[in-house]
């Protein structure tokens, strides 16, 4: 069977698992639409939670970025996994102790005051539409190549999904709907790796084939094979950090900040029974994120090997000769397949500058050769893995539907955070506050179906990588939502001033930041300086930025508390308690 209609077939059958899976677990009330009744079973939400957090950054365009940043990477490895450690010891037992349905409506309770609820709206909604620009940005690259759709059309797909299963089975739905997809998605990354570990290693597990020799007879280790080559093509050599090492330490700080204050991740453990529950949930949830996380390393490295030994000179360039014969060069008309399959996508883009008719693909630091691969988008690599290690067709198809899983299903979380959030926080909270159930369940669907079309229209647009993405909208909670949760949780003297003072201070320095690099409200050509490390402030990135607004957050929450009356005596008491 070709791989199309293969495709078509597998991705086909986990839509149709999941249309049945939302109709069957359909939300009839608030309860189950916010919070799914708040009866789930630990594991079965670890699983969900797995699936919630494994978006497409992760399955799609984190590997990539290891694949081609190296050591470097490891932030994203290290920042992810260790902001649920935080959540598991910090906030979630606490939160789901308070009992309530969202983050906002904690943090308006605690700090009795509706403009701090207002103010944790914003920041939710901010964070949570970055985050889900990343994922409709994942869908658009996963459509275009498998389904052979153009980007938008794809993207648009995509979005229709999510609207149906998301907007009718709510929290619900979502929940059975992201164990489904955690299935689909951890079978999808794993089969391949294991079948590319053993091309090259002979080695089944990828964690070990990362370190093991190739059996390629050259007597070398993977690692030390893919470092020589990218150094004798003038590339940075892989295995060594480039970066700053203040910009790796405040990116992993604000990866794992970011992860304890992002909102869908944080509602997840609102759904289980009891607060017991809630901290079983995370340690279930670790368990499943760490089956794709320590596949990640090895996946992003093969990867990069398996890519630059099909398009790499045929022998090597001897040491301090950086000049390959022609003859040495892969020749255009006999590229692979998967080769001309990404190149109809726009992801993979070739230019012949010296008219020769092949394809140098070197380095800055390569003497006497331009650079002909013009772009290689990184969230292609996941997904072109298995085309580039010549696996069969089911692989392949596997691959595509695992990818749009992890989108969809962490897309769909975010929906339900921005939901809520304008619903039940909003209108029933604020503005009407006799809103009936049945109203406040069709304000949250009309909301959601609100935000599927700002996301969408955005990921047209998307300033970066999926996992670029992804990491400002954790800059973003990293800087607003977290350390209000925090104080809120740990510190009965900051009051309503203090932590609204500290949430737009921390929200508003950070923004400014992002866009200053990116373009205002992520606009193309309205950026203020190019993006670029020489022009960062001490060399901080704008995806590292979060743990500075976090700073200011915390630093002007405390000190105008300090300045202004503190909380009243109930207050404190409430914080006892928790």
């Amino acid at each position: 069977m070709d791989l199309k209609t293969m495709t078509y077939l597998v991705v086909g059958a986990t839509f149709a698992l999941y249309m049945f899976i939302a109709f069957r677990a359909r939300a009839g009330t608030t309860g189950e639409f916010y919070v799914a009744g708040k009866g789930v079973h630990p594991v079965l939400n670890g699983m969900a939670t797995g699936a919630d957090w494994m978006s497409a950054a992760s399955f799609i365009s984190m590997a990539g970025l290891i694949a081609f940043k190296g050591y470097d990477a490891s932030v994203f490895l290290m920042g992810w996994t260790g902001g649920y450690c935080l959540l598991a010891m910090l906030l979630a037992p606490y939160l789901r102790k308070y009992g309530k349905f969202t983050v906002p409506e904690f943090i308006g309770d605690r700090y009795y005051s509706n403009t701090a609820r207002v103010v944790a709206v914003i920041c939710l909604i901010v964070a949570s539409l970055t985050y889900v620009i990343g994922q409709m940005k994942g869908v658009g690259v996963a459509f275009s190549r498998f389904l052979e759709l153009p980007y938008e059309v794809g993207l648009g797909v995509g979005m229709v999904i999510v609207f149906i299963y998301a907007v009718l089975g709510g929290m619900k739905g979502v929940t059975y709907t992201q164990i489904a997809q955690y299935c689909v998605l951890i079978f999808a990354y794993t089969v391949p790796a294991v079948f590319i570990s053993l091309q090259l290693t002979d080695n089944p597990l990828p964690q070990l084939g990362l370190g093991a020799q190739l059996n390629d007879g050259s007597g070398m280790f993977l690692l030390e094979k893919l470092d020589k080559t990218l150094v004798d093509l003038g590339f940075t050599q892989y295995t060594t950090r480039n970066g700053s090492t203040l910009n790796i330490f405040l990116y992993t700080l604000t990866l794992m900040i970011g992860t304890a204050g992002l909102p869908h991740v944080i509602t997840r453990f609102f759904t289980v029974p009891k607060v017991k529950d809630a901290r079983s949930s995370v340690g279930w949830s670790l368990v499943f994120i760490a089956i794709l996380y320590t596949t990640a390393p090895g996946v992003g490295a093969m990867a990069r090997l398996n890519l630059m030994e099909t398009i790499r000179p045929t022998t090597t360039a001897q040491a301090g000769q950086q000049e390959a014969e022609e003859e040495e060069w892969l020749k255009y008309e006999e590229r692979p397949t998967w080769f001309k399959n990404w190149e109809k996508t726009g992801l993979l883009k070739h230019e012949d500058k010296n008219n020769d008719g092949r394809i140098q693909y070197v380095g800055p630091n390569y003497k006497g050769l331009e650079n002909e691969m013009v772009k290689v988008d990184r969230d292609i690599m996941v997904l072109a893995n298995p085309e580039i290690a010549k696996l069969p067709n089911w692989v392949i198809a596997l691959v595509a539907a695992g990818g749009i899983a992890a989108a969809l299903s962490t897309a769909a979380g975010l929906l339900l955070a921005i939901s809520s959030s304008i619903s039940h926080d909003l209108l029933k909270g604020i503005i009407a506050k006799n809103m009936s159930d049945k109203a406040e369940l069709m304000a949250g669907r009309i909301a959601m179906a609100g935000a599927i079309g700002v996301a969408g229209w955005f990921g047209l647009h998307p300033p970066g990588f999926a996992a670029q993405v992804v990491a400002l909208a954790f800059g973003l909670a990293a800087s607003s939502i977290f350390p209000a949760l925090m104080m809120g949780v740990f510190v009965k003297r900051v009051n309503n001033i203090g932590a609204v003072c500290g949430m737009l201070a921390g929200l508003g320095i950070t923004l400014v930041y992002i866009f200053w690099f990116k373009g205002w409200f992520f606009v193309p050509g309205t950026e203020m300086a190019a993006n670029i490390p020489e022009n960062y402030l001490f060399k901080i990135s704008p995806e590292a930025f979060g743990a500075v607004g976090a700073l200011v957050n915390f630093a002007v929450a405390y000190l105008v508390s300090r300045i202004t009356p503190p909380p009243p005596e109930h207050i404190q008491n409430l914080i006892e308690d928790i």
